[in-house]
């Protein structure tokens, strides 16, 4: 596959502490996907470019994107007519439709883009609620692994198996392994593995204890509410053996929340922002991104799926999308490797974490395995109290981040002590923000300044 006179592929691996993505050499690799379901099946390769381009200048590192798509991805042709496979048989692929997903590949690895490529969506193994027709057995999906995973060996990617659909049978398990097994035949175990799933759920209910299973990736869906679904980010980190784990399809913004807009609305910047640092200060290494109109590249004149409002095109600037890599830039101004969830930072969740409504409110907290810094979200303009018995510097710097402008304000020095009362500055339903607390003799920079 040499579409394109692409860098060195970005080769990725755990890390030793098993909680990270990191590059080849050890540095840290921070997972800041967008959900570009649709990528190959309903883009030509100028429109491609046009995504991928604006994907990359936004500071997006991963695309996630389906080889066999959803929406009769096996007999709806992609841009230029061409199908995946004759008579929809994995042992008997189209090269013509094999050769625009080289190239869309190609461009994003050119553009710095590792692909999360799913081999096929998982209607194609269990039709529930999906299109279908479910063509894979074990031995033909482990076939159409190794066909697959040797034509993309030199490529950056990371192999997504699974597809949103749950392993309800025998069957549908050994499928899943046996094409897990092509793959690593196929491309030498030159690439990292891992499964999609259905909603609030991840890949550690089916795989976790599987040595294929590299990381964990959960889908903790399109809800807005912390209790049930974020809270399992937690969850899966706290499993042993440990893994990293990632949020690969968080609420997507514009969505109905709940796919039920009428009823509760869609979700904004807000909410999306909210399930970044949810799910990163629980232990997450990384976070993905989606739209409702990009998955989908919707477009006037193509069948609409779950009610987008506009264009893919015009989505692409939407501010959620823009704002992620605030979150990047803030974890990588501090020390990346060794970072974990506390939540004794907060000894009570402020008042209206409690009301009905109230895990919309969940402040969630991160540090550093020796306390040298540490980060508080603060979903609300809210006062709350932070513990700094487990800060160990005798002073300490306190700053506010902007998760909207990826801006910094430093607030004061103080002489640590056991519990302090913080306000974040501007009031408003969507001025969330991060507090940042540093021990004042590491001299890091201000929040976000990597």
């Amino acid at each position: 596959m040499t579409p394109h006179a692409a860098p060195a592929p970005v080769a990725l691996r755990v890390s030793d502490n098993h909680r990270f993505l990191v590059h080849a050499d050890g540095r840290p690799f921070f997972w800041l996907a967008d959900t570009a379901w649709e990528l190959f099946h309903r883009l030509d390769r100028e429109e491609a470019a046009h995504y991928l381009e604006d994907r990359a200048r936004k500071g997006f590192t991963v695309i996630q994107a389906v080889a066999l798509a959803e929406p009769d991805g096996l007999n709806t042709p992609n841009a230029y007519g061409h199908t995946p496979l004759a008579d929809n048989d994995p042992a008997r692929p189209n090269e013509t439709y094999w050769a625009h997903v080289d190239h869309i590949i190609g461009k994003a690895n050119a553009l710095g883009l590792v692909v999360a490529l799913l081999p096929t969506w998982g209607d194609k193994w269990n039709k529930k609620q999906g299109a279908g027709p479910e063509i894979f057995t074990p031995a033909n999906a482990e076939a159409y692994g190794e066909w697959l995973g040797a034509r993309y060996r030199d490529a950056a990617l990371v192999w997504v198996l699974g597809g949103d659909r749950p392993v309800e049978t025998d069957t549908h398990r050994e499928i899943i392994r046996r094409m897990a097994a092509g793959l690593h035949r196929g491309d030498a175990g030159t690439h990292l593995r891992t499964f999609h799933t259905q909603g609030a759920c991840g890949s550690s209910r089916y795989f976790h204890d599987e040595p294929w299973l590299d990381f964990n990736l959960r889908q903790n869906g399109h809800s807005v509410h912390y209790a049930g679904r974020y809270e399992l980010t937690r969850a899966d980190y706290d499993l042993t053996p440990a893994k990293p784990v990632i949020d690969g399809e968080p609420v997507y913004e514009d969505i109905g929340i709940d796919f039920n807009a009428e009823k509760f609305g869609r979700a904004t910047s807000l909410d999306v922002r909210r399930a970044l640092y949810w799910n990163l200060f629980s232990g997450a290494c990384g976070h993905t991104y989606g739209h409702n109109s990009v998955w989908q590249m919707w477009a006037p004149g193509r069948a609409p799926i779950l009610d987008p409002l506009q264009s893919w095109r015009d989505a692409l600037d939407c501010p959620g999308a823009s704002q992620m890599i605030h979150a990047r830039r803030l974890l990588e101004s501090r020390p990346f490797l060794t970072r974990i969830p506390d939540q004794s930072l907060i000894p009570s969740q402020p008042a209206p974490a409690v009301t009905p409504e109230g895990d919309r409110m969940f402040f969630a907290a991160t540090r550093d395995v020796e306390g040298t810094y540490a980060l508080i979200y603060a979903p609300a303009t809210i006062e709350f109290f932070v513990n700094t018995d487990v800060l160990p510097g005798a002073r300490l710097r306190g700053w506010w981040f902007n998760p909207r402008d990826g801006s910094s304000v430093q607030i004061e020095e103080w002489e640590n002590g056991h519990r302090r009362t913080f306000t974040p500055p501007a009031a408003g339903e969507s001025a969330d923000w991060v507090l940042a607390i540093d021990d004042t003799a590491r001299g890091y920079p201000p929040p976000g300044s990597a």
